[in-house]
This record gives C-alpha cells, sequence and structure tokens, in this order.
C-alpha cells in the first residue's frame, strides 16, 4: 500500500517541479557606457559605484542603487579637477571609514606622473574635499585599494608599470585617519610572468587574504582582460596563485574581456563583483561598461563565479522583487539653469564656458596649446544604435553644429558656420572636408544617426520635419583612443565671444 501511494505521487511531484516559476534574470552590463574600473560600496540598503572618467570632467560619475542592477547617477566626486592634477583619471576605489567616505583616485600630476590622492565626503553623493596625494611612488602608482585589518587600514596600489621590471603589487600601513602612508611599503606580489597585474581587490575571509586581480591588456579592441585570484594566511604573503586561473574572462561570446573591479556584500551576505567588460560586436563602441556577476567560494576556499569563468550578459537578479529598466532616451530642452548630470568636456583640451537656460544651450570655450579643433559637450552613448539631434539657433562665424569626438585630433562633426553647411573628419590632426554646401537657412536643424557603434550619417532641415542626407554611413571607428570611446555631443570652434547656441538636444536609441 506504501509503494502504491508513493507511485500516484510521482506524477503529483514531476507536475510542480515543472511548474516551479523560473528565475528572473538581467542584462549586462548593469551601468552602460564607458565606465571603466568600477568601485562599489553599500552603506545600509544602498550601493553607491564610481569609475574612470580618464580626460572627460566633470570627474568620476556617482552612481547609486539599490539592487545593483539598476543605477541612477546623481553626482561627481569632482566638479573641477583638483590643483595637483592634470587629466588621465582613473581607477578611483570608495571606502567608508568612521563615518566618512573615502575615495582614493588615480590622477596625473604637473610632471604628467600618475600617483593616488585622496579626497572625503561626509555622504557618497557629495560633496568631496581633496587633500591631496596619498601615494607618490616611482614612476607610476595607479589602483587603490584599501584593506582594513584588525583594526588599521592598508593601501595597494600598481607600481612599475612604466618600468622595464616586473610590475608589483604593492602595499603601505595608513594612517589612522586614511590621508597618508605609515611605515615602509611592501610588495605583495610580483608579476614574474610579464602578463600584467592589476585592478586589484583585498579581502580578508575565513583564513585567508585573497587578492582578486586583473591581467594581460585592459584596453581597446585587442583587449583579452581577465580576473585572476591568490591567497595567502599572512597579509604581507607569499600569495599563492590559483591553479584554475582565470576565474573570469571573455571569449568573445558575450564579451570580449572583463576585469578590473570591487567586491560588494549584499545585506544576506553574498559577494557580487562590479567589473567592466568590453561587449563582444558592435556593443564594444560603447566602451568598458558595468557589469556584474555573483562570486561564492567554493569547498576548497577558492572564489569562483556562480555561471562560471566566461562572463556572461544574462544572469540571475541579486533580489527577486527586482525588475531590469530599459535604457531611456536622453532629452534635454535647455530650459532649466545649468546642465545635467549625463554632460561631459574636454577639459584635458579646453576652458569650456556654457550657460543654459529659457531654452537654449550657449557653448564657447578657450582651446589649450595644440587644440584646433574646439570646445565639445557631449553624452555617453548606452547603446551601439542611436540618433542625435539639435537646432542651431544663431548666426556667427563660429564652427557651430554635432560631433562625434574621440580626442582633441581624432573627431568628426556636422556643423554650421557663417551659412555654411560643413561636414569634416578630422584624424591624427588633418582636417578632411567631407561635405559642404550653402544654406539659405543659417540655423538649421543637424542629426547624426550611429550604427554599429561607429557607422555615421548626416543629415539636416530647415524645419525639424523634412531630413537630407549629406553623407551615407560611413566607418569612424578610428575615433577610439586606447583608454575610451568615442562621444557624441555638441561642439564650438571659434572665437570665445561668438559662442553657439543650440535649441534643445535629443538622443534616441
Amino acid at each position: 500500500m506504501k509503494n502504491l501511494f508513493l507511485l500516484l505521487c510521482i506524477p503529483f511531484l514531476f507536475a510542480c517541479a515543472s511548474t516551479e516559476a523560473p528565475k528572473k534574470e538581467f542584462n549586462n552590463p548593469v551601468i552602460p557606457g564607458d565606465f571603466a574600473d568600477p568601485t562599489v560600496i553599500r552603506l545600509g540598503d544602498t550601493y553607491y559605484a564610481t569609475g574612470t572618467s580618464s580626460e572627460w570632467a566633470p570627474h568620476y560619475p556617482i552612481y547609486v542603487s539599490k539592487d545593483l542592477v539598476n543605477w541612477e547617477q546623481t553626482s561627481h566626486v569632482f566638479a573641477q579637477h583638483p590643483e595637483w592634477t592634470t587629466g588621465s583619471f582613473w581607477a578611483p576605489e570608495l571606502y567608508f571609514h568612521k563615518n566618512k567616505v573615502y575615495v582614493y583616485y588615480t590622477a596625473r600630476n604637473q610632471a604628467g606622473v600618475s600617483y593616488i590622492g585622496v579626497a572625503t565626503a561626509d555622504r557618497p553623493e557629495g560633496p568631496y574635499t581633496d587633500h591631496g596625494l596619498t601615494v607618490e611612488w616611482g614612476t607610476e602608482a595607479i589602483d587603490a585599494f584599501i584593506l582594513e585589518d584588525n583594526g588599521e587600514l592598508y593601501i595597494s596600489w600598481k607600481a612599475y608599470g612604466l618600468d622595464d621590471r616586473p610590475i608589483e603589487l604593492i602595499a603601505s600601513k595608513l594612517s589612522a585617519d586614511g590621508l597618508r602612508m605609515e611605515g615602509e611599503p611592501f610588495s605583495l606580489m610580483r608579476d614574474e610572468e610579464r602578463i600584467g597585474m592589476e585592478g586589484q581587490h583585498w579581502m580578508k575571509h575565513g583564513d585567508y587574504y585573497y587578492m582578486i586581480y586583473s591581467v594581460k591588456s585592459c584596453c581597446g579592441p585587442r583587449s583579452d582582460y581577465q580576473v585572476y585570484v591568490a591567497r595567502s594566511k599572512d597579509l604581507k604573503g607569499p600569495y599563492e596563485k590559483y591553479e584554475g586561473n582565470p576565474i573570469l574572462y571573455g571569449d568573445g561570446t558575450d564579451f570580449i574581456s572583463c576585469g578590473h573591479g570591487t567586491v560588494v556584500n549584499s545585506p544576506d551576505d553574498r559577494m557580487f563583483y562590479l567589473c567592466h567588460g568590453y561587449l563582444a560586436g558592435e556593443g564594444f563602441y560603447n566602451g568598458r561598461q558595468g557589469i556584474l556577476q555573483e562570486m561564492v567560494f567554493d569547498e576548497a576556499d577558492w572564489i569562483q563565479f556562480t555561471t562560471g569563468n566566461v562572463a556572461s550578459i544574462r544572469q540571475t537578479v541579486p533580489f527577486a522583487q527586482t525588475e531590469q529598466q530599459p535604457v531611456a532616451d536622453f532629452i534635454e530642452d535647455f530650459k532649466r539653469t545649468g546642465l545635467s548630470l549625463a554632460w561631459s568636456w574636454n577639459f584635458v583640451y579646453s576652458d569650456i564656458a556654457v550657460k543654459s537656460g529659457n531654452g537654449i544651450l550657449q557653448l564657447s570655450g578657450q582651446p589649450k596649446e595644440g587644440n584646433d579643433f574646439g570646445t565639445v559637450c557631449c553624452i555617453r552613448p548606452l547603446k551601439p544604435n542611436y540618433t542625435y539631434e539639435t537646432k542651431v539657433d544663431n548666426t556667427n562665424a563660429s564652427f557651430k553644429g554635432l560631433t562625434m569626438y574621440g580626442d582633441d585630433k581624432n573627431l568628426v562633426a556636422l556643423g554650421v558656420m557663417g551659412n555654411q553647411l560643413i561636414v569634416k573628419a578630422i584624424r591624427d590632426g588633418k582636417e578632411a572636408i567631407v561635405s559642404e554646401k550653402e544654406l539659405p537657412e543659417a540655423s538649421p536643424y543637424l542629426r547624426i544617426e550611429v550604427t554599429k557603434g561607429c557607422y555615421c550619417s548626416f543629415f539636416y532641415s530647415l524645419d525639424g520635419k523634412e531630413w537630407i542626407g549629406l553623407q551615407e554611413a560611413t566607418d569612424y571607428s578610428y575615433l577610439v583612443r586606447w583608454d575610451r570611446v568615442a562621444r557624441p555631443g555638441l561642439i564650438h570652434i571659434g572665437a570665445f565671444d561668438e559662442p553657439a547656441e543650440f535649441k534643445g538636444f535629443s538622443m534616441k536609441y
């Protein structure tokens, strides 16, 4: 009778299993657009992240999330660059200590050498007070990370990347206030294989100290970045490398490469790794985007990722109630004073002058020495296919219009100068006129359509309804810089007192 009861129950059990709801998933990237070297912390039930801004200002955009999947930008670490810096704002690291938020950041000094500074705030969104240099070491010190161990703070960084010697991860004890090094720095790991070593996350779990770090090439279309792990029972090492490395990499299916991230724990103590990854295919042209993967410890206390060692787009949501929101179009009507947080500009190449209000954006600037191609105000593209447009709203001798901008010597622009409509392409500082024509209306509507991330088509309209093409889709992939991708936006080339004026801007995916 008992066996008969079991036989009758089996179909019911299978039916129950088959109707079990599938796990909800999200798509990487969770922070789309160029957002390299991300760092993340959790305070209570809220997560905060920032990442590399490179040669764009303002510096280090700050994002906030309640679920690790949907993020909103709320501020920047720096509106103006600190006095000791000149550019290359890379690899920030957030840390919370004694009711203060710290950001340890990499930047180039006045001599062009990359070192590590620190700034503090009372809350993650800022405002931040800069305290200057913390690590000034050798010919390069980048990629700071902070570990608290037995009540003492330690800072680690990458050294010797520009020297003819193996890269090392070096560390030093910090002062109790976290602002300066104390004692003698010491070596944690040495790159004897010469495959690269940077972007480390240093943490303690159980009997071990773990070093999660990135190897190989970080940037560009040939990037093969991967994530490794090593461990030691002593803070100072030696660190044993895991035989199963890499623990995360791109195989060209979803991602071509990934790495340089930070581990954050959820309130129920699960571990999530927020790093950057280059999408395979046309998604590459959106840059190193913020991707999220869950981590666990295996039976041997080594770190693994729940979806395996190949980085993947599809992941299980961290929290069951999470619904991933789609990428939204960007529309700016310029009716309010000041720009939205999405805008960035080429501060390394030009001092910007911008004024917004009453439906008009006024853009001008003072180009720095060697820059012949003006001032730009740009947006991070979040998908590889989109259209952006504006209306030029004034007439003068300056060139004013839309751009796809790599740097001051590599860009393409569609604009008006007087009553001439011009498409120009600049490559390695050499200008070529792609199209030029005289218009009866000197304040036209302008549009650039981007496909596959790097193909641009150019259009204009006299009424904003009927669009006339100027050039078919052309490959501008050369605009990618080694550490960042091109950004679409607005451009002014001309005298400071002859600004460009724009009426509205939209970017639609």
